[in-house]
């Protein structure tokens, strides 16, 4: 499939990879090399290859540097993405003897790594007008040795200046802790797990606020206006974060500004209360039972004007390796993974954000799937594309190939942020990618008149894979993500729904008018866990302000004291996090 990296080399995006290269010939004083367009080319026809033997060979834009040492040993700097500048691989060989470590720029936007070279080469860490030299793997014992036997997820270098991704284990809670023993060592388990969604998670965390139809809710927030609803009571939820002019109570479908957090803003509603001209439509989504009718949804929305939006994979979720869901045909079986390889190796994922970024912290939330539960079993979408396992990628680094057919939340690497059902065409944009995330299809789409519309699976359980219990009930916990533009500002929107089925999930996002609308996870607190972070109350950390308050369950105690989950410790789970723009 040369023929992709052809059309992206001459295409729209050529002026994109003019930008690698200049990046690159940028830093050529310290050894950095701009990779040739036949080597460009290879790998991306590896890339695009049946089976890929390494999550490295998934990274078509990589640049590798050598040097020699003094005793005879070499020296091995990839960097996985020029542009994205985040991650780099360095392979030392010593005594015959090579040892792999992942390490990760500490501040992307500032500093060029590189290796200079000579008889005592060094890594260069330069940028704003300085430049520092580092020999990390020197003395009996190095600073990677040293930095690697500290069991910090990441354990810094360089003066800070770079971090040693180390492999940790990640905290669960005690209901995934559960599930996973029941799947793992019991016979049956998978249906014992199902069985324990259908009697004790259906509903289990569903929410009802008080109401009245009197009182002052205070201002909304003007940008997002309101959503479009029939009935608009003062509800009293039972959220957690602190809100602005929400005293007596928050008006159904209303904004409210977040406490402390400037373009952060807070909703409420039932679905019950959406307007009839949605509800009515017959456009592909279902009736509203009464249960769902009257469950309350919480949404967050962040101006992502003042935003930057990140993606973490989790210490184990979402795997690599197959799926039990769709059957493996011919070659399928050859292969440990979809992809072609079922480990990270050599690169470490640890489910934590980078500290560099735990002072411009906003909010983190669950991602999606687990990678069992991230392919399809039934209908169409289990034939062909292995059964379209969920992709994911990170730092500019494809874990998991983005497949056409999918509901795809990515960012680009000048930070723009979008949603859409992934193409074929679509693949050769990956090159300019620095995070994405796919989860089954649409909850919602833009129409050809600009309607927000339900997608065309909304309401095909094994079509639309949109689990729930082993028999098809739908009506659960749930968490979901959309995109709004509004007043020329572009919002991305979190919605917790304490217990509906996907045709209530649209219901609401065309209510607030979103553009693009897919599902993240489901079934219990943990794994539709959100977050707005604040300065804890000794002004030396973050406290969690959370969105439900099931939510705080999964924050780990460590010596007494809770620690906000993704931000202040490892997690087994991927999530999006948001950090203010500098």
């Amino acid at each position: 499939m040369a023929h992709g990296w052809t059309r992206y080399l001459k295409g729209r995006l050529a002026p994109a990879l003019g930008l690698a290269v200049a990046l690159a010939g940028a830093v050529q004083a310290e050894g950095i090399a701009a990779a040739d367009e036949a080597t460009l080319a290879a790998q991306w026809e590896t890339y695009n290859s049946y089976a890929v033997p390494s999550v490295i060979e998934m990274a078509p834009m990589r640049v590798t540097q050598e040097a020699s040492l003094a005793d005879g040993g070499t020296l091995t700097l990839t960097a996985l993405h020029p542009r994205v500048n985040a991650w780099f691989l360095l392979e030392v060989t010593m005594n015959g003897t090579t040892r792999r470590y992942h390490l990760e720029n500490a501040d992307p936007k500032s500093w060029n790594v590189s290796l200079s070279q000579g008889p005592d080469p060094a890594l260069i860490i330069s940028g704003l007008g300085e430049e520092t030299e580092c020999r990390p793997w020197q003395g009996e014992t190095s600073e990677l040795t040293a930095a690697s036997q500290t069991g910090l997820p990441y354990a810094p270098l360089c003066g800070q200046k770079a971090y040693l991704r180390n492999q940790v284990n990640g905290s669960k809670s005690n209901r995934e802790a559960v599930s996973d023993f029941l799947r793992d060592n019991v016979v049956f388990g998978d249906k014992l797990v199902n069985l324990i969604k259908g009697v004790f998670y259906e509903d289990a965390f569903i929410e009802n606020a008080t109401m009245t139809d009197e009182g002052d809710a205070g201002e909304t927030a003007a940008a997002l206006g309101q959503a479009n609803l029939d009935r608009r009571p003062i509800m009293r939820p039972y959220m957690g974060l602190e809100l602005d002019g929400a005293e007596a109570g928050m008006e159904a479908g209303a904004w409210y500004g977040v406490t402390g957090q400037e373009g952060v803003f807070a909703s409420a509603l039932q679905p019950g209360m959406i307007a009839q001209s949605i509800l009515a439509e017959r456009n592909g989504a279902n009736w509203l039972d009464g249960v769902e009718q009257g469950a309350d949804v919480y949404l967050v929305a962040f101006d992502l004007s003042r935003f930057d939006l990140g993606y973490e994979l989790g210490t184990d979720h979402p795997g690599l390796e197959w799926s039990s869901r769709p059957q493996r045909r011919g070659d399928d079986w050859n292969i440990p993974g979809p992809d072609g390889f079922s480990r990270p190796d050599p690169l470490v994922r640890n489910g934590m954000l980078s500290p560099s970024l735990t002072s411009r912290a906003v909010a983190a939330f669950a991602g999606g799937f687990k990678r069992d539960h991230g392919a399809y079993r039934f209908q169409d979408y289990a034939t062909f594309n292995k059964g379209h396992h969920y992709g994911f990628l990170e730092q500019g680094v494809t874990f998991s190939r983005l497949l056409p057919n999918l509901a795809t939340l990515y960012v680009t690497t000048d930070g723009t942020v979008g949603m859409k059902t992934w193409t074929e065409a679509d693949n050769d944009v990956v090159p300019d990618l620095a995070f994405a995330r796919q989860n089954g299809v649409p909850l919602v789409v833009r129409n050809d008149a600009g309607q927000s519309v339900p997608g065309d699976r909304v309401s095909n359980w094994g079509g639309g894979n949109w689990s729930g219990s082993a028999e098809a009930q739908l009506r659960t916990l749930r968490a979901g993500v959309c995109l709004r533009e509004t007043n020329g500002k572009q919002f991305l929107i979190y919605g917790y729904f304490s217990s509906v089925t996907p045709s209530a999930m649209a219901r609401v996002f065309q209510a607030y008018d979103c553009g693009y609308g897919m599902l993240l996870d489901m079934n219990s607190p943990d794994l539709t866990y959100m977050a707005v972070y604040k300065q804890n109350d000794t002004g030396d950390g973050l406290a969690a302000m959370h969105l439900n308050r099931f939510m705080a369950e999964s924050d780990p105690w460590v010596n007494g004291g809770q620690i906000p989950r993704f931000v202040g410790f490892s997690d087994n789970r991927d999530f999006f996090y948001l950090v203010r723009k500098e």
